[in-house]
């Protein structure tokens, strides 16, 4: 694909970029192209005009994904500020750009005295992301706060598609492949600015004291199989501080991988299989991965 051959846009559209510093992991390859739309009808009139072969996928925060080294074919589409806006539209109510972020989401939901919001500032990542994967910490899911959500289509056209319609399951979604999602609405329940501050408040303090925020990681790597908890069940398989590569299994919570410098994505992935291999030998038990993965080797 050439810039010729690809539709005009009013955003921007980069060649070759290199997604290494838009994911957490610091790590993995370029994108063919990465389209950042300057608003809703560039995106669709974007989407429309793109030969139908063309891969799309979108790319929120880039905090529970792995960027293989081979890069990303096709088209990576990343929502700027344009996308970013909260705002509250209705009783208990707030409509929420694709791109907002989850602390911008629950501090909004807190300024109108919305609860039951709370668990997302704990989630490093953007609407479209939580609305994609089922998004959930601290006892709260998307599906318990999501009424309908805009989606643009692969072929560019904008639905309205209510919860119910997105089949949740455990950090899982039916969305359709290739679709962006630009907004979502969220509805809580009533409740005080300060009590929701002190909640969030109480998340921030138990994740700080739990995860390795302060590195290069890619959040929890793997799914909670039913009855267990992932992180249980790395630890018995002895894999609290493997190594492989520049890759290692964190010490401080046993279901966060973490680049200690210059590990390449196929260390990372290759440690999470070996992980995997692991527990399932000591346990029995096959844990899926939370974490995305996507592009070439």
């Amino acid at each position: 694909m050439t810039t010729a051959t690809l539709p005009s846009v009013r955003g921007k559209l980069t060649p070759k970029a290199p997604l290494a510093p838009l994911v957490w992991f610091k790590s993995g390859g370029a994108a063919e192209w990465l389209f950042e739309p300057k608003d809703l009808a560039d995106l669709q009139h974007f989407l429309r005009q793109l030969d139908p072969a063309v891969p799309v996928m979108a790319l929120g925060l880039g905090s529970n994904m792995i960027v293989r080294d081979g890069g990303v074919p096709g088209v990576v589409v990343r929502l700027g500020k344009a996308f970013a806006k909260v705002e509250q539209t209705a009783d208990l109510t707030l409509n929420c750009g694709g791109g907002a972020s989850g602390i911008l989401v629950s501090s909004t939901a807190r300024d109108n005295g919305i609860a039951g919001m709370e668990f997302l500032r704990s989630i490093p990542g953007t609407v479209g992301g939580f609305v994609r994967m089922n998004g959930g910490a601290y006892g709260g899911e998307v599906k318990d706060i999501l009424v309908d959500c805009d989606v643009v289509l692969r072929d560019g056209s904008l639905v309205t598609l209510p919860v119910a319609a997105l089949h949740y399951t455990y950090r899982h979604s039916e969305l359709p492949e290739g679709a962006i999602v630009v907004a979502a609405r969220f509805r809580g329940h009533p409740g005080q600015p300060e009590d929701i501050q002190a909640e969030m408040d109480r998340i921030s303090a138990s994740r700080e004291a739990s995860q390795p925020l302060r590195s290069k990681t890619g959040g929890s790597t793997f799914k909670n199989p039913a009855g267990h908890k992932a992180w249980q069940l790395v630890d018995e398989a002895g894999c609290r501080g493997l190594q492989l590569g520049g890759a290692q299994v964190s010490e401080k919570h046993t279901n966060f991988l973490l680049n200690l410098g210059d590990a390449t994505s196929a260390d990372i992935e290759a440690l999470g299989e070996e992980v995997r291999r692991r527990v399932k030998d000591k346990s029995g038990v096959e844990l899926e991965w939370e974490i995305q993965r996507v592009g070439k080797q």
